[in-house]
């Protein structure tokens, strides 16, 4: 098992980069990054590296380091117009280019919230496995999958496990899968029974991470209260998602870091990575 690391964890320290992050994750043994486009996009923005200039990092062979994947496309379903149904593919498009030039082959992409009307969830199931089927056409002749990554709050429109893997096997693509983030499966109660049964193969991103015991569903509830994995006042079975993800063949052969907590970002983007390389490994070799 492979360790990878996203930005997730850094993305708020100080003078962060994404090229740095490059760097210090390689330091590390990191063998992975999820890289995030919340970051790509305001540092690209302020000057402080271009897309050809982490291409140039990636293509060298002295460096090791991997990108996994780019997070993510945001809000990619439940369109009402068609006007927002072409920004979705128009920002794909861009995504596909930004991937293309550093040799990634996987997006994740972020299901929308806080929609207007009252869609159902079987009505929400049939748009996103039209969009995805779409999305597909353009992935497919770059070698690019496409990763669901359901979230754990209650304005989400994909929230639970069990519905992301509905849409994955209505999709029925080798292109389409899940991330698996431990902390949104436990956010909104997810079931463990329904993991149990899933093909791990479906399973393309595996975020690790531990969290706070709140109320599943509470407004508190949220990013801020993750933990390193094992941390005092973690409430997640870390043992029990290890075994039920090898018992089901999951295949992604890397579990990545990603935990969104204010504390953490009072860390240098150094000792913050330096940290998640740590606990991630420390994890593999305990669990896995």
């Amino acid at each position: 098992m492979k360790i990878g690391f996203n930005e997730g964890c850094n993305r708020f320290c100080e003078n962060h980069s994404v090229l740095d992050d490059l760097n210090f994750c390689e330091k590390n043994g990191v063998d992975y990054i999820d890289i995030q486009s919340e970051c790509l996009d305001r540092e690209i923005a302020a000057g402080k590296y271009t897309i050809d200039d982490l291409a140039a990092w990636f293509n060298d062979p002295a460096h090791k380091l991997k990108m996994l994947s780019y997070n993510a496309l945001i809000f990619f379903n439940m369109k009402e117009t068609q006007e927002e149904k072409d920004a979705v593919m128009a920002e794909l498009d861009k995504i596909i280019g930004i991937c293309d030039k550093l040799n990634c082959k996987m997006i994740v992409v972020v299901p929308s919230m806080d929609i207007k009307r009252k869609a159902t969830l079987d009505e929400i199931r049939e748009d996103a496995v039209a969009v995805l089927k779409e999305m597909v056409k353009k992935t497919e002749p770059h070698g690019i999958r496409l990763s669901i990554e359901f979230i754990g709050q209650p304005t989400m429109t994909i929230n639970r496990f069990e519905d992301a893997y509905r849409i994955v096997q209505e999709v029925n693509s080798p292109y389409v899968g899940i991330t698996l983030d431990q902390y949104h499966f436990h956010a909104m109660a997810s079931s463990f029974e329904a993991l149990e049964k899933a093909d791990g193969k479906k399973i393309f991103v595996w975020h690790l991470n531990g969290m706070e015991n709140m109320p599943c569903g509470a407004a508190y509830n949220n990013d801020e209260i993750r933990l390193w994995p094992d941390e005092p006042g973690d409430c997640l079975e870390q043992k029990r998602f290890a075994d039920t993800l090898k018992k089901i063949g999951f295949e992604g052969d890397v579990c990545t870091m990603e935990v969104f907590r204010p504390a953490y970002y009072e860390l240098s983007s150094e000792e913050n990575i330096r940290i998640a390389a740590e606990q991630t490994r420390a994890h593999v070799e305990k669990y896995w």
